[in-house]
């Protein structure tokens, strides 16, 4: 993973509380609730098949006086050790790979162990050691890496053939019923390593998959906060710097000079409050009348006198804070536009609001002489990054229709528009 987008990842998940379910690594997410669910499998299997071991323990013993006692403490001790650490996930590992060891000791100690025994070994009956050898198995499942877990898994089996053929002394008997037990335990620990070897797999995988899309999630996500801020930072240099220096340059009238100092106090503040994150102004959301008396009072500010048309439907709904501050802002970018170019010939704006589908239309009329507006050079930012781009960016649509009879610039938002 690219170090860019980790390092957003782990911003973005430090912003976020964490109680005890959440402190986990977001990019193990799966694996440790696998790994949770293979300890408390472990735990009961473990429990039954040592209950069994445990109560044939207390049968007839085939080790020599002095041997059982030790043998059953150095085992069933670990044993009830892991049993608990799985049940309560503390320490499952230390105290699995402690069993699984000491019962490994155990049974290579069996042949010794049971010389002179009081009871001679029998082909058809198993010693109580023997339904331990999976549970050591399940063991190294929890503790050791998969390597080692084959290792057990054949290990363990293999050499409970060996010294149960030693206590026997070889006989042939013997060969049969040793050759199935040892069968059996091998496949038997094959299945319970495999099972958990893909679990763990699918779960990586599913983790690393996890991993990849938030990553490419939080990408977009900055690519999108990167271009919205390109686009305020672009308007706000045109609208408010690069406009009050053009203003300025242009003023030969005492309008003309009202209006740049006007344009020029605006971009003082703006700036001034671009810190704060002030340029959008409030999320509060507003009807379409006090939209339309944003653009009177913005406008007046400039110096221009405006009259807004005001046909809003009963039911129009309210517009979001920023979604009408971007309105107001692209519409005095259109007003100033005509002010400019135009020199404010026939200039009206209306402001239209729909209950069906719901939604405000915003429309800046002039009868200048008009443009080509596919002739609009590629580093002019007025009408690109000041009208469309700007209601673009919170959901809405802008149209220009220009002409030598006029231009006419909409905007145009509906409630359904994403935002």
């Amino acid at each position: 993973m690219p170090d860019v987008d980790r390092s957003v990842l782990d911003e973005a998940w430090g912003r976020i509380p964490h109680t005890r379910e959440t402190s986990d690594d977001p990019g193990s997410f799966t694996q440790k609730r696998i790994e949770r669910v293979i300890t408390l499998l472990v735990g009961p299997a473990c429990l039954v098949l040592g209950v069994q071991a445990f109560v044939a323990a207390f049968g007839p013993s085939d080790e020599a006086p002095g041997w059982h006692l030790p043998l059953v403490i150095g085992v069933f001790v670990p044993l009830v050790a892991m049993i608990v650490a799985c049940a309560v996930n503390r320490f499952a590992r230390v105290f699995s790979g402690l069993f699984a060891v000491l019962f490994m000791v155990a049974l290579a100690l069996w042949p010794i162990a049971t010389v002179g025994g009081e009871q001679s070994p029998s082909p058809t009956q198993n010693p109580w050691i023997f339904y331990l050898i999976n549970v050591a198995t399940v063991a190294t499942v929890v503790a050791f890496p998969l390597s080692l877990q084959i290792a057990w898994t054949v290990a363990a089996p293999l050499l409970f053939g060996v010294v149960r053929l030693i206590q026997a002394g070889g006989r042939s008997e013997f060969l049969l019923p040793v050759a199935l037990d040892v069968s059996f335990a091998l496949m038997l620990g094959a299945v319970l390593v495999t099972l958990t070897w893909m679990y763990r797999s699918i779960a990586a995988n599913v983790d690393e998959t996890r991993a990849r899309a938030v990553a490419s999630y939080a990408q977009a996500a900055a690519t999108a906060a990167t271009e919205h801020e390109r686009v305020a930072v672009a308007a706000l240099m045109h609208d408010s710097v690069l406009g009050a220096l053009l203003a300025a340059e242009r003023a030969s009238t005492p309008r003309e000079r009202t209006l740049a100092v006007s344009m020029a106090r605006e971009a003082l503040t703006r700036l001034a409050n671009a810190e704060k994150d002030a340029l959008e102004g409030s999320d509060e959301p507003m009807d379409a009348a006090a939209l339309a008396d944003d653009i009177e009072t913005s406008a007046r500010d400039f110096g221009v006198e405006l009259a807004v048309t005001r046909r809003v439907q009963e039911g129009t709904p309210r517009v979001p804070g920023r979604v009408a501050r971007a309105l107001v802002l692209a519409a005095m970018q259109a007003v100033a536009n005509a002010v400019q170019h135009a020199e404010a010939r026939a200039l009206t704006v209306e402001v239209t609001g729909s209950a069906e589908p719901g939604g405000v239309t915003i429309r800046v009329r002039d009868a200048g002489r008009g443009f080509d507006v596919n002739a609009i050079p590629a580093d002019r930012l007025g009408i690109r990054g000041s009208i469309i781009a700007r209601v673009t960016a919170v959901g809405g649509r802008s149209t220009l229709d220009s002409s030598p009879a006029g231009t006419t610039v909409t905007l145009e938002w509906e409630s359904g528009d994403r935002w």
